[in-house]
């Protein structure tokens, strides 16, 4: 996957695809291996799971085989992603808190960046998405599940009660979206067991760090 990097005046690299499932795969690797190289980890997963998103959806709903470009910039805090293709087609932020497969992308889109949107360009349209790469984001990542929690409850049409009945409620919530989250995971080729054990990994660390 030939690619070009511009190091100034920000870390910015721009990697070409081919909108196909197994270009899709070495997407999120040479992603990950970019953010290695520019010293961000702490964003690796988050980016990987992002940078599958963005570029699925030009599969799905551009078309298989076509031709876009994934662009990486690190500037400061944030890390921004975005993702180019052909088509002039922009998504809705109301279908984020749709049922459909799309929406669900969408909704995982809006749970896990800081910020995000799509712009027409001259060739079609740019998705993105910026995330933060700043350590210390335990209450980040709380307030981003709290987020995906209510906005789950609405995809689920589950009925949000009052008291103690929507704690309740949340909780199931939160089981489900776990649950969710592992078949996504086996259904591109990862072991759900594995990334359990490297979120709770990220938890302890983050919690003896707080």
């Amino acid at each position: 996957m030939p690619g070009f990097e511009v190091t100034e005046p920000r870390l910015r690299c721009v990697l070409p695809f081919a909108a196909v499932p197994a270009e899709v795969r070495l997407l999120r690797r040479a992603a990950a291996a970019q953010l290695t190289r520019w010293g961000i980890p702490v964003a690796t997963e988050e980016a990987e799971l992002l940078v599958t998103e963005l570029a699925t959806n030009v599969v799905k709903h551009v078309g298989e085989g076509v031709t876009a470009t994934l662009i990486l910039e690190w500037r400061g805090e944030r890390l921004r992603l975005e993702v180019h293709d052909t088509s002039r087609a922009m998504p809705s932020p109301d279908s984020a808190h749709c049922d459909a497969e799309s929406g669900r992308g969408l909704h995982l889109l809006a749970a896990l960046a800081v910020d995000w949107g799509a712009v027409l360009t001259a060739a079609g349209k740019a998705v993105w998405c910026e995330i933060s790469t700043s350590a210390g984001g335990g209450c980040r990542r709380i307030e981003r599940a709290a987020v995906a929690l209510e906005n789950y409850q609405e995809i689920s049409d589950t009925v949000a009660l009052r008291g103690a009945g929507h704690e309740t409620v949340l909780e199931e919530s939160a089981i489900e979206l776990i649950a969710d989250l592992l078949h996504w995971t086996a259904a591109r080729g990862h072991d759900p067991g594995d990334i359990l054990d490297r979120a709770q990994m990220h938890y302890e660390a983050e919690a003896d760090a707080a």
